[in-house]
């Protein structure tokens, strides 16, 4: 079993009450291989919500309480990013997951690259909270873009 973002089942949980809808995705969650997740609702955000981004470093110092989730209105939505992370992990846990497909460039799920937090659609090297969390407790984590679908 692998986590993916639920968004990318078709799953209405992306900040503007959209998803990501990705067939391949959607088939492999339909024939019971992946465990969906929106580690931002999982911490208790509404969908939708106004668009955050990680301010001041990556998902890892945002766990370290070097780094904060900021909402474009200015609101510090850390904590509900770091309790998603960590109920995820749980999910993860409980269904002996060892690797996860994750929606790129997410402050939550980013693996990789995430937005820099000017919110003006720059990205800077680094992993979303969730993703940071998930990697210190031995999940390998992909980027859906660079997840081979072959």
């Amino acid at each position: 079993m692998k986590l993916i973002s639920a968004c990318l089942c078709g799953i209405n949980c992306k900040y503007n009450g959209g998803n990501n809808f990705d067939p391949y995705f959607f088939d492999l969650w339909k024939n019971k291989q992946l465990i969906p997740v929106c580690p931002e609702e999982l911490g208790g955000l509404s969908t939708p919500r106004c668009p955050a981004e990680i301010i001041g470093g990556s998902g890892e110092d945002v766990l370290r309480n070097q780094a904060r989730v900021i909402d474009a209105t200015g609101n510090d939505l850390s904590p509900y990013f770091v309790q998603g992370a960590y109920r995820a992990l749980e999910l993860a846990r409980l269904g002996g997951v060892r690797s996860a497909i994750l929606k790129s460039r997410s402050p939550s799920c980013g693996a990789g690259s995430i937005y820099d937090g000017s919110f003006n659609s720059r990205l800077r090297s680094g992993d979303g909270v969730s993703t940071a969390l998930l990697k210190q407790n031995g999940i390998k984590v992909i980027s859906d873009e660079d997840f081979d679908k072959v």
